[in-house]
């Protein structure tokens, strides 16, 4: 800490400390300086803040910029060092969530306020970085899209309110920042007319669901294929890629038409390991209808007699690949956008087939809270918001249900052959008094 003024020379530079009036009332004011640690070897990364009346007050500000003792970090924070501690000291968290954390703390948080002392991030800081990134993008200045975004400041938030916890600050700023409002990525269907577009122009919606007629085609396509029932299923009940990759023939009561999602499948550094579902109700039982259970029974069949042909011991997963080895979720999304083309259908990932089986869970009148528990989710809204995507012919019965409740009430429709009317009272005849002369 020291001292210093705004007093100048002759020659017209500061004389700073040099000033011999500085100690006098009302003169000069009291500054700290502080190393920071630096990421690069031999560099220095230093702040200054200054201003203060008082040696006291000085030390006051420096003492808050300093965690306090007997936690983890000590000393001075920086933003950069937090978030890396929290991101990793994290206990319940799953490693897929953790790696997108540390993507997003090392290519937007850092950069931006990594060397922020974190006592002193301001609502202001968090602003700069949001629409440095919204002007500049992210990594290697490609555009961040509002989701993007919304993940960036969601991470901070994360953070901050677990040093607002360790009491390390006071304030959750990320929460204070208001982005502009992204809108929600709708599922549209590939109707002939949006086909039709895409064979001619290539241009494809970013998330898209297959019609009844265009699943079952691919269905049919495929139903001499070795993992025929993967598909299978996947389309009619809508599990997730890494639960089907993870299921293991004791999760399913064929004869009792029952399937228990207990565990999924992931690939994490080009190693298969397997994992709890994505969310606590992801763990779930899913009713099997007969044609589905005709396809697992005929699969079991023939995966028999590819591990007898080969030699190797039954490895307990249901769907594997030529070896006889548990298929990773990646390989098993590649291989049916190979079956697809080769069908000549329209493009769909194969999570979209989750979306599919929702919205034609709902063509056949199954309940939305069905709906929901079927695919996992926690509430109906999301299962509404994100994954029902109204079908044509769905659509369309429910604007002709409309149109004939109206029509049941007399509303007559211009152009249309057949009315609906009124009853209305039966006329009266007025006869003319006999003996009355006519005009």
């Amino acid at each position: 800490m020291y001292t210093r003024c705004g007093c100048r020379g002759g020659d017209g530079r500061q004389k700073a400390g040099r000033c011999p009036q500085i100690g006098s009332m009302g003169h000069g004011s009291w500054y700290y300086a502080l190393d920071l640690p630096s990421d690069s070897p031999g560099r220095r990364e230093r702040i200054r803040r200054g201003g203060y009346p008082t040696r006291d007050e000085a030390g006051q500000a420096l003492d808050r910029l300093r965690a306090p003792g007997g936690g983890v970090l000590c000393g001075v924070v920086t933003v950069g060092q937090w978030l890396t501690h929290w991101c990793e000291a994290r206990i319940r968290l799953r490693e897929n969530t953790r790696r997108s954390y540390r993507g997003l703390i090392e290519h937007y948080l850092v950069p931006h306020l990594g060397r922020v002392p974190l006592a002193e991030l301001s609502f202001h800081d968090v602003k700069r970085m949001l629409v440095a990134l919204i002007l500049h993008g992210g990594v290697a200045g490609r555009k961040l899209s509002p989701q993007s975004l919304e993940r960036v400041q969601s991470c901070l938030s994360a953070a901050l309110r677990a040093a607002v916890r360790e009491g390390l600050i006071t304030t959750n700023v990320a929460r204070l920042v208001r982005l502009p409002r992204s809108k929600r990525q709708d599922v549209v269907v590939w109707t002939e007319d949006r086909v039709q577009a895409w064979q001619e122009t290539g241009a494809r919606p970013r998330l898209a669901v297959w019609t009844v007629p265009q699943t079952a085609t691919f269905l049919k396509s495929i139903q001499d294929h070795r993992l025929y029932a993967a598909f299978h299923l996947i389309a009619l009940r809508g599990l997730r890629r890494g639960e089907a990759a993870g299921l293991r023939w004791v999760d399913l009561d064929l004869d009792n038409k029952i399937l228990f999602v207990q565990v999924q499948n992931q690939l994490r550094d080009g190693e298969l390991v397997m994992c709890s579902p994505k969310a606590a109700t992801g763990v779930r039982r899913i009713a099997l209808d007969t044609s589905t259970i005709q396809a697992l029974r005929h699969h079991r069949e023939r995966q028999v007699d590819e591990l007898r042909e080969l030699g190797m011991p039954d490895s307990g997963y249901v769907f594997t690949d030529p070896g006889g080895l548990p298929i990773s979720p990646p390989r098993l999304g590649d291989l049916f956008r190979r079956l697809a083309k080769a069908g000549r259908l329209p493009p769909v990932r194969l999570h979209d087939l989750r979306h599919g089986a929702a919205s034609l869970a709902l063509q056949a009148g199954t309940d939305l809270k069905v709906i929901s528990d079927q695919l996992g989710h926690a509430s109906i809204v999301l299962t509404a918001d994100t994954y029902i995507s109204v079908l044509p012919d769905l659509a369309h019965d429910a604007a002709q249900r409309v149109a004939d409740l109206i029509l049941r009430h007399g509303t007559t429709v211009p152009g249309t052959r057949r009315t609906r009317h009124h009853a209305e009272p039966a006329k009266t005849t007025i006869r003319r008094p006999t003996g009355l002369a006519t005009a």
